[in-house]
């Protein structure tokens, strides 16, 4: 039996979970909030941060002994960010994080520069937006030309969080799986595309060494393990155990749809961001604008809340009595809409009801979620299982609905620390790498986590029916709208 703790550095929050090497069992847990600026005239906004606020958080959660008696550490922590460094390892400027629409003229500028999507698709598997890291030095070189040329290192965050642990070593690594969300690393390839940083940036910059999954990244003087690290989608899909055939639902305003594959899975219109697991697979990705904002919309609509909302759905049926909401309520992503707005169809006067118009904002939310599901199924990924993620999974009207929807088993785990559970069970890989009792091929086996499944039902054909008249309309509203995506 050992000892593993699994840290995660989240945008705004460190978390620490330790745990048996054997059992995945939790044995102690550490929590504490990054300090909010102070007025640092370095920070001048939401998307910036000095990353020593996260160095601050993490030694706050560790306090008390939280890490007494353990052997290695694993480091998730939040993607879409990069950090400029100088070649002495300083920061240039605060880390530019989070989905910063500065960067919305530079991704586009970008996209035009290597011939369009297609191109960009073809590179990386994904086409820059303002999030993305690429985009974020392509606005740093445009706003902040100075600061630009002295950028002679750059890192994510996790990357930077395992060198600081490490004592800032000579070398640098980061995993496959953080590497996927930068815009100049290719999963296909396994390989960086240094020639897109320059791109963006206006010159190279060296980029860290790229770990294997059961990799350790070195030793700490005090003889710690620390393990590869990832981002925190890699994380969370390790910690929940997920593997081929299962696909994540994640209902946040916004929402993604993510599924395990054995190769990098691509679309010519970039539809699909191909990224790389921690577990020596890929995790396709398909965006949507809009997820819960449709139903909080329709909430304030009908002078309830989300719980309200399910309840109202449930007094009505399957199809809503011919009433289908398109839920583009802020433009969207899949299908490539992004100027579009909502639609309400079907109006009758029977169908004018509270509870039927609620119904009509569940499924539509799901059917939007199902169509970017469809976008990978169609480039080949087989899916079996769905999980749920994020709080509206609870909600009576989505478990009843999403089974059908989605026609496939349902799994709703439990609320737990899953990124920070991921990043244990990959640093409990590296020990057991190095001391040779596991396979660097196989992680270790630690048991699924609590979950509610639910089955699609004999209703499933009357499901089916509500999709097709979701696609009938959105067919007739939007022609062609998935036509290049093979949908």
């Amino acid at each position: 039996m050992g000892i593993v703790a699994g840290l995660d550095s989240s945008s705004t929050f460190t978390r620490i979970v330790v745990c048996d090497t054997d059992t995945g069992a939790v044995l102690r847990q550490g929590y504490a909030p990054h300090p909010q600026p102070t007025g640092d005239p370095g920070v001048t906004g939401p998307h910036e941060t000095d990353p020593q606020a996260w160095l601050l958080s993490l030694g706050e959660a560790a306090g008390g002994g939280l890490l007494e008696g353990v052997q290695a550490i694993g480091v998730s922590a939040q993607q879409q960010a990069v950090l400029p460094l100088d070649a002495q390892g300083g920061l240039v400027r605060p880390a530019l994080v989070g989905n910063d629409k500065r960067g919305q003229v530079a991704a586009a500028d970008l996209v035009e520069a290597l011939g369009g999507r297609h191109a960009w698709a073809e590179a990386v598997g994904s086409v820059p937006h303002s999030a993305q890291p690429l985009a974020k030095l392509a606005w740093l070189a445009r706003t902040e030309p100075e600061a630009a040329r002295r950028v002679a290192v750059l890192m994510s965050p996790h990357d930077w969080l395992v060198w600081q642990l490490l004592g800032r070593p000579a070398r640098r690594t980061t995993d496959r799986g953080g590497a996927s969300g930068t815009g100049y690393w290719s999963a296909a390839t396994g390989s960086y595309r240094p020639d897109l940083v320059e791109l963006a940036l206006g010159h190279r910059a060296l980029l860290p060494e790229v770990l294997g999954p059961a990799d350790g990244a070195g030793t700490t003087p005090e003889g710690l393990l620390i393990s590869a690290g990832t981002g925190e989608t890699m994380a969370a899909a390790l910690g929940l155990g997920l593997g081929p055939g299962d696909a994540v639902v994640s209902l946040g305003a916004s929402g993604s749809v993510m599924a395990v594959h054995h190769e990098a899975l691509s679309e010519p219109t970039g539809l699909i961001t191909s990224l790389a697991d921690a577990s020596g697979m890929h995790l396709p990705v398909v965006n949507t604008s809009n997820a819960v904002r449709a139903l909080r919309g329709t909430a304030e609509l009908l002078g309830t809340d989300l719980e309200g909302l399910s309840a109202l759905a449930l007094e009505s049926t399957p199809g809503a009595h011919g009433l289908v909401l398109l839920p583009y309520l802020e433009g969207e992503r899949t299908p490539d809409l992004p100027h579009t707005a909502g639609t309400l169809s079907g109006l009758r006067r029977d169908s004018m009801k509270r509870e039927h118009l609620a119904r009509a904002a569940f499924e539509g939310m799901l059917c939007g979620l199902v169509d970017a599901l469809d976008v990978l199924r169609s480039r080949g990924a087989g899916v079996r299982r769905v999980f749920l993620l994020g709080a509206a999974a609870g909600l009576p009207a989505v478990r009843a609905a999403a089974p059908g929807l989605f026609g496939a088993q349902i799994v709703v785990p439990a609320p737990a620390d899953y990124a920070a559970l991921g990043a244990a069970r990959q640093a409990a890989w590296a020990l057991g790498a190095a001391q040779g009792t596991l396979a660097p091929h196989t992680p270790p086996v630690w048991p699924a986590p609590a979950a509610q499944v639910f089955e699609p039902g004999e209703d499933l054909p009357a499901w089916q029916a509500v999709r097709q008249q979701y696609i009938a309309t959105r067919e007739q509203v939007h022609p062609g709208a998935f036509r290049a995506a093979g949908n």
